[in-house]
């Protein structure tokens, strides 16, 4: 192992000098890790590979600045990540504006049925088959952001710091997606519930 970091410091020291071809020898060995590394991240293999491209092109113009303090793949992973984190800000902030232009083409002036919370669907509409197959299909059809928080806290019953947990996000973000999620699929769900009675059980039996 520190034979690889003294030939990897020898490699940093003739690419800073000049020879600049040497640079993919340097970064060859690392190359998977670093894809790796995005995708598990990004979940997408476009993205990853993309991500990947971006973390070597950064790695190379920034290369003067890595001292040796870690090794030299510990700094490249860091260069992914934080690309990965990138990439998911955009991805959501893109999810977000595509939705919200979406909900409102289709809304028009229309206005849900007033449920104090959506999950008070009652019982006895839950039990038609029609009900179920539609909930089943908006659950499937919310952005990623929103499914993900949904089937942890309502599907899995994970609590808020859990469910930030395990997503790395915090509570806050978490509490958020989770009402836009239900949201959602209370607009999906009104149709069946207009000639249900009140609402007198909770589908899911929790808050936020």
């Amino acid at each position: 192992m520190r034979t690889t970091e003294t030939n990897e410091a020898g490699l940093i020291a003739r690419i800073l000098a000049g020879e600049k071809e040497l640079f993919h020898e340097l970064i060859r060995p690392y190359e998977r890790m670093v894809y790796l590394t995005l995708f598990s991240i990004v979940k997408n293999e476009t993205e990853a590979e993309d991500g990947a491209q971006e973390t070597v092109i950064s790695a190379y113009r920034h290369l003067a600045s890595f001292r040796g303090d870690a090794k030299f793949s510990t700094w490249l992973v860091t260069i992914a990540i934080n690309e990965g984190r990138k990439r998911l800000r955009k991805a959501k902030t893109a999810a977000e504006e595509s939705i919200e232009e979406k909900v409102g083409e289709h809304e028009g002036g229309y206005s849900p049925a007033p449920l104090t919370d959506w999950r008070e669907i009652p019982l006895e509409a839950l039990e038609r088959k029609e009900l179920r197959e539609a909930l089943r299909a908006a659950v499937a059809e919310l952005p990623d952001i929103y499914r993900q928080v949904f089937a942890l806290r309502d599907l899995e019953e994970l609590n808020v710091e859990e469910t930030a947990q395990a997503l790395g996000i915090n509570t806050g973000a978490v509490k958020v997606r989770l009402h836009r999620a239900r949201m959602m699929l209370q607009k999906r769900l009104v149709p069946y519930l207009k000639t249900t009675a009140p609402a007198r059980k909770l589908f899911f039996g929790r808050a936020l």
